[in-house]
C-alpha cells in the first residue's frame, strides 16, 4: 500500500498548478460527481468562513456531507468560475452557483473562495460565497442598516 486511503483517486498530473484543481472542482460540481468533487480536497482540509465563523469546519468528510445535501437540495445546480488568479499555491476564485431548490425557489449564490492547494488538492479555503440578496434596498439603506442608523 502506498499510504493513500482505499478508493482515493490520484490527483491530476498538474499537481503544482492550483488552477488545475479549480478546473477539476468546477467540472465535478457541474457533473454532480460527488466522488470527483470530494477528491479535490485533502483529508485534513480546513474551511474558514470569516463572515460566519461558526460555519468553519475541518475534514474531507464534511465536504462530502455538505455537497451531498447541496446536490440533493438543488438538483439542477450549475457552477461557474467567473474569474480566477493563481499565485504560488493559492487560487483566488469568483464563483456563481445557480439552480432551483426542490421547492421550486431559485437558488443563486455568488462570492469568492480562496483555496490553498498542495499536491493537487485543496488543503484550506477562505470561503465568502453567499446567497444573493434580491431585495430592492439601495446602497444607502444597506449601509444605514449595517451601522444601525436606518429604519
Amino acid at each position: 500500500m502506498d499510504g493513500k486511503d482505499a478508493g482515493e483517486l490520484e490527483p491530476s498530473n498538474e499537481v503544482d498548478d492550483p488552477s488545475a484543481m479549480l478546473r477539476r472542482l468546477e467540472a465535478a460540481t457541474n457533473a454532480h460527481d460527488l466522488e470527483a468533487l470530494t477528491d479535490c480536497f485533502a483529508q485534513d482540509y480546513e474551511n474558514e468562513t470569516p463572515v460566519h465563523p461558526a460555519r468553519g469546519f475541518r475534514g474531507r468528510h464534511q465536504v462530502r456531507l455538505n455537497w451531498q445535501m447541496i446536490f440533493d437540495g438543488v438538483p439542477d445546480l450549475r457552477a461557474r468560475v467567473l474569474r480566477s488568479v493563481t499565485a504560488a499555491n493559492e487560487v483566488w476564485s469568483e464563483w456563481e452557483m445557480s439552480g432551483h431548490r426542490r421547492d421550486g425557489v431559485r437558488h443563486l449564490m455568488r462570492g469568492v473562495v480562496i483555496f490553498t492547494v498542495e499536491h493537487g488538492r485543496a488543503v484550506r479555503a477562505r470561503f465568502y460565497l453567499e446567497p444573493v440578496d434580491a431585495r430592492d434596498s439601495d446602497v444607502n439603506a444597506a449601509v444605514a442598516a449595517t451601522v444601525g442608523t436606518g429604519p
